[in-house]
């Protein structure tokens, strides 16, 4: 089936659920068996069979299969948060010892997390240049348990060489996780390109609505057993009220995504025309350095992207954020509502150097016409001036 049609009719069962079009909230946290010997057989390895409400219930299972099949992964798992989504198969894979590659230009959390808790807990954390490339084979090591990816980086936006890098990890039999919650399942196929774990704030466009916070973790056939067991040992688990909005706003991703990027490439390439940016980075956008390999591996692009002022004054940059009216200031991405903050990474990276030369704005750009969100864009234009 094509996408569209896919995200309208998997995990359905109406006949099962007395013709509901709907998979029905199941809240529970006991679940009562016939006889001794079903209770005491219930354990195993198929966390696919409800036993026990921590381990998932027919509405969970409903979300996974959903984005599961739409990613091409063999399985997934749902967790309380997209933070937890990274660390639970970091954890997988990692013990005393080992050694983890992390593109340098990661989510911030994830960076902390690798050296908050892996570092302490003797995981050598090495970050690499994510335009390495199959150039990354001269960094593996004969303890090296796992590469994470993230293309693009969800502040500097460069593109990673994906398969490159997976053809180099899969040669020394290394499993690749990759951070795709950029790509999402509509956009981006990871499992095609070589990644074993494919990870995602589903809070964001899977979710779409600004309304749950969740994390989910597909795997192929190989990781599955290795990062279920470990979620299932943190205790991780999401309430089956949230399972059940997020799937509901995952079943719209596709016009939603559809209309997002049409709006972030108009908005993008009218900020190009702007005398007062210096640069917009964007792999949709033609002539962005990281454009060539989004063409190539991405289906379409989210509507997240930074762009960078001409050299301003600070009060410059606050007045332009303050003046729009559209646009709000607050974390997170993915929703229905367009969003606007200050970008700050140059004191993120370790092994390579980021230099804007001058201020970046990261947008993210909702459902809003776009026309209206320009008007609000050049409001803000409009108060930086008066400030310069």
């Amino acid at each position: 089936m094509k996408k569209d049609t896919l995200l309208t009719h998997v995990a359905r069962d109406p006949a099962k659920y007395q013709g509901m079009v709907n998979t029905p909230v199941y809240r529970t946290s006991t679940v009562i068996y016939p006889d001794l010997g079903s209770y005491e057989a219930r354990g195993g390895d198929d966390y696919k069979k409800v036993r026990y409400g921590l381990y998932g219930t027919p509405t969970t299972f409903a979300l996974e299969e959903a984005i599961a099949k739409m990613e091409g992964g063999h399985a997934a798992v749902v967790v309380p948060s997209g933070l937890a989504a990274i660390a639970a198969p970091l954890a997988a894979f990692l013990k005393t010892g080992d050694h983890l590659l992390v593109v340098d230009s990661v989510y911030g959390p994830t960076r902390t997390f690798c050296d908050r808790h892996l570092k302490p807990n003797g995981v050598e954390v090495e970050y690499y240049d994510p335009r390495i490339g199959a150039g990354i084979d001269k960094l593996l090591r004969t303890n090296t348990r796992a590469v994470f990816c993230e293309s693009p980086g969800s502040l500097t936006f460069e593109m990673q060489d994906i398969p490159a890098i997976a053809a180099a990890a899969r040669a020394r039999g290394v499993p690749v996780l990759a951070d795709t919650t950029w790509g999402t399942p509509y956009f981006f196929r990871p499992f095609e390109h070589g990644i074993d774990v494919s990870i995602h704030a589903g809070t964001k466009y899977i979710n779409g609505h600004s309304d749950v916070l969740l994390g989910a973790i597909v795997t192929n056939e190989r990781c599955w057993k290795t990062v279920r067991k470990t979620v299932a040992e943190y205790g991780y688990c999401v309430s089956p009220d949230d399972c059940y909005m997020a799937l509901r706003g995952f079943r719209t991703i596709g016009v939603r995504m559809k209309h997002q990027m049409a709006s972030a490439l108009a908005i993008a390439r009218w900020l190009q025309a702007r005398p007062e940016v210096k640069r917009v980075i964007f792999p949709a956008l033609e002539g962005d350095a990281g454009h060539a390999l989004w063409k190539r591996d991405f289906e379409g692009a989210a509507s997240l992207f930074s762009f960078i002022f001409n050299p301003v004054r600070p009060a410059a940059v606050t007045a332009f954020i303050d003046a729009l009216e559209l646009f709000g200031i607050g974390s997170s991405w993915g929703g229905f509502e367009s969003l606007a903050i200050v970008a700050r990474a140059e004191g993120q990276r370790t092994a390579t150097k980021w230099d804007p030369g001058g201020p970046m704005i990261r947008l993210h750009i909702g459902l809003e016409d776009p026309d209206d969100l320009i008007a609000d864009l050049e409001r803000g234009f409009a108060k930086l001036k008066s400030v310069v």
